[in-house]
């Protein structure tokens, strides 16, 4: 009975585990869908809303590196594993691979074998229409300069509305919930969020993610090779990888 049993729970395990990749692979589908078209109704739909992406000059969150600044850095920058996401806030296949590994991602990058580049992407704003990508970008942008980029990039994929909800483009609901993060919300914050003070920053960041022709989001690169693309990927073969990289 003990080992039917066991054999019961596996089998339980199993299906959890493949119900699991289904909803990140078939959330992923979702926010592939209209690529081609990105490109016309993005133009289409800049400078409709008060913080218009084309106007100011770029600039860059606090402690952005690479080239033109657009990653976003979590971790030491001494870590021997990178690992590089390309997200949107609107996307339910990033909140979907967030749910599933981000326990993970924070154990690597506090004990300081991980580092992780977010590059931010308009994707849904283009697909469905609206700001809400661009705006939840600007505002995450806010809370790098404020040290807080982590906590508030939790909170948005912890709240983010249905797909075709385009509840981000509220400044007001953005700073709300910058209330859950301790200390955020501040003059500063609440300013760098009303003004769209990093939106041209976030539409260049776009256009670096549709130049590298990745097809979708999230895109996720570990050291270079698309993770997110390996159907047999779990947050344990992460770690394994990451824990490997530290040996050599």
């Amino acid at each position: 009975m003990a080992r039917e049993r066991l054999a019961a729970e596996r089998e339980k395990q199993r299906a959890a585990e493949k119900r699991r990749r289904a909803l990140i692979v078939g959330a992923s589908v979702v926010c592939v869908l209209g690529l081609a078209a990105v490109i016309g109704i993005v133009a289409a739909n800049r400078g409709k809303d008060k913080n218009s992406a084309s106007s100011g000059p770029v600039v860059a969150p606090s402690g952005a590196q690479g080239k033109d600044s657009l990653a976003i850095p979590v971790g030491n920058d001494g870590a021997k594993a990178t690992l590089t996401v390309w997200e949107d806030f609107r996307c339910p296949a990033c909140q979907a691979f967030e749910t599933a590994y981000r326990p993970t991602l924070h154990e690597l990058v506090d004990s300081g074998k991980l580092r992780i580049e977010y590059h931010l992407a308009t994707l849904i704003d283009g697909n469905l229409g609206g700001s809400g990508s661009r705006h939840a970008g600007n505002a995450a942008a806010c809370a790098q300069d404020a040290g807080k980029f982590r906590d508030f990039h939790d909170v948005l994929y912890e709240n983010q509305p249905k797909e075709t909800d385009d509840a981000f483009s509220n400044d007001d609901k953005l700073i709300e919930l910058a209330g859950k993060v301790d200390g955020l919300v501040t003059p500063t914050f609440e300013k760098c969020v009303r003004n769209g003070t990093h939106n041209a920053w976030v539409v260049k960041s776009n256009e670096a993610f549709q130049a590298g022709n990745f097809g979708g989001t999230p895109t996720v690169l570990l050291d270079g090779k698309n993770i997110y693309q390996d159907q047999t990927m779990t947050p344990a073969k992460l770690k394994q990888l990451v824990e490997d990289a530290n040996k050599g």
